[in-house]
């Protein structure tokens, strides 16, 4: 069965370039970056072709089987960190937003206080956090997990079984990540402003939670709401893409793991930032 993963005795684009005797000049190492970057791109986005292509013609094949794994990947990237998250909450509320508070209360800008809590924790810090911790926790054990699996053969015993390895190992991954990534960052945005006001209060800041609440309210608006459904889901799709791709995509040996671990995180943070660059030019457009 064809499902876009390279032969396990093949080379890939990149290692082949890898290979290539290292250039001399800066023009040629800036033209050996790009040129990397671009495979790289080329890799990641046939790979979510591929990917989103099962997801979509065999949304309905095999659901006894996927639907437990779907489940599955949610509790482990939603549910189980869960407690991390609500600490993380705390912790941010008590050192980011109470000290903003305090600011605001010395410059006697209290009107600002509902704008500032939206552009700083529901736009751009609780998203972006959220998704920095699920990649560290859910998305390095992905490449672990999957690259260790390719190398051992496994992925190759799925194929000779008649196992769509993407089916079986990727789309349950992309679904529970996205599903999990938004619930957890709720959760971590929600705690973040109810804490915020809670390190006001112990510092006699004179804010009644009313008003508040009511500043918060009066800063979001509905585009706000879609907008984070659709980065927060966005953000946990990209972890499961790219550690899958670094996973199951190109051959490895048990030595490379780690080091493929590596190249999916920095790839993963990287496409955060690019994401998060289109999102704010929604922003300011809308």
């Amino acid at each position: 069965m064809q499902t876009g993963i390279p032969n396990a005795f093949g080379e890939s684009p990149t290692r082949l370039l890898r290979r290539v005797p290292q250039p001399k000049s800066y023009t040629d190492v800036l033209a050996r970056a790009v040129f990397r970057l671009l495979l790289v791109v080329q890799g990641l986005g046939a790979f979510a072709l591929i990917t989103f292509g099962v997801l979509l013609k065999k949304s309905r094949v095999a659901r006894p089987v996927i639907t437990p794994l779907i489940r599955q990947e949610i509790f482990r990237s939603g549910v189980k960190l869960l407690p991390m998250f609500l600490f993380l909450a705390l912790a941010l509320g008590l050192l980011v937003i109470g000290q903003t508070v305090v600011i605001l209360q010395k410059i006697g800008a209290f009107n600002y206080l509902g704008t500032v809590m939206v552009v700083v924790i529901v736009r751009e810090l609780g998203p972006l956090l959220a998704a920095a911790l699920v990649l560290a926790r859910v998305g390095t054990a992905n490449v672990i997990e999957l690259g260790t699996a390719r190398a051992l053969g496994e992925v190759e015993a799925l194929e000779a079984l008649g196992i769509d390895p993407i089916h079986y190992l990727v789309v349950p991954r992309v679904i529970g990540l996205a599903l999990g990534t938004f619930a957890l960052t709720v959760y971590l945005i929600l705690g973040a402003l109810g804490s915020g006001y809670l390190w006001a209060f112990l510092q006699d800041v004179p804010i009644l939670p009313g008003d508040y609440f009511r500043q918060l309210a009066g800063a979001l608006r509905g585009l706000d709401f879609v907008l984070l459904a659709l980065k927060t889901a966005a953000f946990g799709g990209i972890i499961a893409i790219i550690t899958c791709y670094h996973g199951l995509a190109q051959p490895l040996r048990l030595e490379d793991v780690s080091r493929a671990t590596v190249r999916a995180v920095a790839q993963a943070v990287i496409a955060f930032v690019v994401l998060d660059a289109l999102f704010i030019l929604v922003y300011l457009l809308a």
